[in-house]
């Protein structure tokens, strides 16, 4: 190996394990507002959200187990939200042919409205090929042009390190029961053999998301929900490309000006704060290796949080810090 490979992986594999993390946890409150946003439910865009949110919750158990797989027990924090930044992504490093037809964006947190939906698209752009040069790769963890191009760098550095992978390390797996054809959500195997569970680990994030390449490929077999996915051969970036292009976005609640809340809106607005704040302990307990009992209601909580601020007009917030 080349010494300047093993640097690479020495000094930044650590922060890419956690980038990964925040990553994928930066995705869901995103997703979770603008799905709850929407006043029909039953509805298409409704339903083909959950099922992303779903396999995000999934995305951040396969990264959580992949750090402590390698020894880092990730921190889990409420995200902030930017107008025009994704954590450790640079879409200027796509060709604008990628990018431009949904340049009309927003990363803040916000009900499904065009500049929501053109965000979601640009997080699970599929990878251009852009960011492939080793100089990438080993020196810049907020430079990726893509989600696929920042796993690429995630299994380079797990490639270069597999002879410190202990399996079994504070593992979760709590979607075994939605993906009967995946043989092992846990990295359950050290060295060789648990790298190899850390490579499918990565495939089924990145063939979920944002797919292989800018053309369509169906999500391999092995990849797919069986249980309750309207659409499970499709990846995250088609399914948000299918509500885009769909020609009318479902009906949302309507949004007030945070100048005209009342106090029973910042009430609702520090609920939201507090249930959510509560999500992310749960979490970190989770992936520390304890099993919290009130996971699964705390979670229908946020989501019930969530949509009584959409019904009182108040753009939900996840933390005092939320959006800067």
């Amino acid at each position: 190996m080349k010494k300047e490979h093993l640097d690479w992986a020495t000094t930044h594999f650590n922060s890419h394990l956690q980038g990964a993390v925040e990553l994928e946890l930066w995705t869901i409150p995103y997703y979770m507002s603008a799905m709850y946003s929407i006043k029909d439910r039953s509805s298409e865009a409704y339903q083909l959200i959950r099922t992303v949110i779903n396999q995000e919750m999934l995305h951040l158990q396969s990264a959580a187990n992949i750090a402590n797989a390698f020894g880092l027990s990730p921190t889990i924090a409420p995200p902030t939200y930017e107008k025009n930044k994704i954590p450790h992504l640079n879409l200027s490093f796509n060709p604008s042919s990628a990018t431009e037809p949904y340049m009309n964006h927003s990363f803040d947190i916000g009900p499904l409205d065009e500049e929501r939906v053109n965000g979601m698209c640009l997080v699970e752009l599929p990878d251009q090929g852009t960011t492939k040069s080793e100089l990438i790769l080993e020196t810049l963890i907020d430079q990726y042009s893509s989600i696929g191009a920042f796993y690429d760098a995630l299994r380079f550095g797990a490639s270069a390190l597999k002879n410190d992978i202990k399996g079994g390390v504070k593992q979760v797996d709590a979607f075994s029961a939605f993906y009967r054809n995946m043989p092992n959500m846990v990295i359950s195997e050290s060295g060789e053999l648990g790298f190899n569970q850390v490579n499918l680990l990565i495939d089924l994030i990145t063939d979920q998301g944002e797919g292989k390449c800018p053309e369509r490929v169906e999500v391999p077999a092995v990849f797919q929900n069986t249980a309750d996915d309207i659409e499970p051969e499709i990846d995250h970036f088609e399914k948000f490309k299918q509500i885009k292009d769909s020609g009318k976005l479902p009906e949302t609640y309507a949004v007030k000006d945070p100048c005209d809340y009342t106090a029973e809106d910042k009430k609702l607005e520090q609920i939201l704060i507090q249930q959510f704040g509560q999500l992310t302990e749960l979490l970190q307990a989770l992936f520390n290796g304890d099993n919290p009992q009130n996971f699964f209601p705390v979670m229908a909580g946020v989501g019930a949080a969530i949509t009584n601020c959409w019904k009182h007009g108040v753009t939900p917030k996840y933390s005092e810090t939320n959006q800067l």
